[in-house]
């Protein structure tokens, strides 16, 4: 990236077609489990916050793509047993993204730890 992006459509439009696609399957999928949320650059990335707090996060490297929902990482290891995942992080090729059904589970997962924890509640 030459410059920072200011819009997750700016830092999607300088990637190439195959990892702009996929992170846009991700971006979509994100958006349909929290309509509610806000998109946002985060740490030079596109991220989502609800309720004014941070989400979840996605990027795209040199030899990746990765997805960001923090702890719900761990909790879910099993089901993601096909990708190289580390804290936090899930990292994927842009010819094999995350289904959008793992993605929504992954987001709603990420949500319930935060209402559980007493920092945020969703209404859909």
């Amino acid at each position: 990236m030459q410059s920072k992006p200011r819009t997750i459509d700016g830092y999607l439009a300088v990637l190439s077609k195959d990892k702009r696609a996929a992170l846009q399957k991700l971006r979509q999928a994100i958006r349909a489990a929290v309509p509610s949320a806000e998109e946002c650059i985060s740490y030079q990335l596109p991220a989502f916050r609800l309720d004014g707090k941070f989400l979840v996060a996605f990027g795209a490297a040199a030899n990746h793509c990765a997805f960001y929902p923090g702890t719900v990482v761990e909790d879910h290891k099993n089901e993601l047993k096909d990708y190289d995942i580390s804290k936090g992080t899930i990292r994927f090729q842009a010819n094999n993204p995350l289904p959008a059904s793992l993605v929504r589970k992954l987001v709603k997962a990420r949500i319930a730890k935060s209402a559980s924890r007493g920092k945020r509640t969703i209404k859909n």
